[in-house]
């Protein structure tokens, strides 16, 4: 198998791929400052970022991301690196596709701008400009794909699939992240719930939809039921946290174990996810003990 399969006919092949969890975590504990970005790695520390990726290659992921979540003009100019966007962007493709070999996928990863539409803050011009210089830097670097990731608003969802339908022909992914309300069901912060991201999505050229971040992968499960309600065929990605954040000594620390992360995945593509990984909190032995659920299970 060589890198230029699409995803989608990997699913098709294996039934279930698994993806990689949390790079934050590991930043940090590589002694990433607050006053710091840490797109910048890309370029100044990129053994630290390989090493990342390397580690959820070593643990059986099918496919990883990359070092970007934060690279868009307006995420990099508090850091004053407005003008490096695509250098930074390319860069963090290359380290993932350095470490991911000829097996495994690299997807560019797009995190939301920070900024509203609806309240005037940017331009959809100007912000549909800044995806396109992130995603053209993440193709360039040689990603086989974009996801665009953890994503609340609609409007602002919308104008980064155009942005890169604008880019490339290359597979994209968008996923949204999902709170249990009140009223016990989930919605975006704006508001918005699982199935009417759905439609959307498939308007706007998605090739897989789903979740990340937010919840455990017991909220993840009951998230996927919603989409598969409205929509049996699209293939959908989950990224859990490891279960939900509690406070110690005023730091947030995700409980979830390897083991009790994993037990739950047969359930999560029992109810319909293709793609199965981790966000907050999850590690290379999460990863490792979903890559041998998955397996079993086929």
């Amino acid at each position: 198998m060589n890198n230029m399969s699409k995803i989608k006919d990997r699913i098709l092949e294996k039934g279930t791929l698994v993806s990689d969890g949390a790079w934050g975590t590991f930043i940090h504990q590589k002694g990433l400052t607050a006053e710091e970005s840490p797109e910048e790695w890309n370029l100044t520390r990129p053994d630290d970022i390989y090493d990342v990726a390397s580690s959820y290659v070593k643990a059986g992921a099918d496919m990883i991301l990359t070092n970007s979540f934060g690279g868009s003009p307006f995420k990099l100019a508090p850091y004053g690196l407005e003008e490096k966007v695509y250098e930074i962007n390319k860069a963090a493709a290359e380290i993932s596709k350095r470490a991911a070999g000829n097996d495994v996928l690299v997807f560019g990863s797009v995190g939301p701008t920070g900024k509203i539409l609806m309240m005037g803050e940017v331009s959809e011009q100007d912000m549909f400009d800044g995806f396109v210089k992130q995603m053209k830097g993440l193709i360039d670097g040689g990603a086989d794909g974009i996801i665009i990731e953890t994503m609340s608003d609609m409007d602002e969802a919308r104008v980064a699939m155009r942005a890169a339908k604008s880019v490339t022909d290359k597979e994209v992914i968008c996923t949204f992240t999902f709170s249990l309300t009140p009223a016990n069901e989930y919605r975006t912060m704006m508001g918005t719930s699982p199935a009417e991201t759905v439609d959307m999505l498939l308007a706007e050229g998605a090739d897989i939809i789903g979740a990340n971040c937010g919840n455990g992968t017991a909220g993840m499960i009951d998230i996927v039921k919603e989409i598969r309600k409205v929509n049996s065929d699209i293939p959908v990605l989950v990224h859990a946290n490891a279960g939900m954040p509690v406070l110690r000594e005023g730091i947030s620390f995700f409980p979830e174990t390897p083991v009790e992360m994993s037990v739950q995945i047969r359930e999560l593509i029992a109810v319909g996810a293709n793609i199965v990984g981790g966000c907050c909190g999850t590690t290379p032995e999460h990863i490792s003990r979903i890559v041998d659920v998955v397996k079993s299970s086929k």
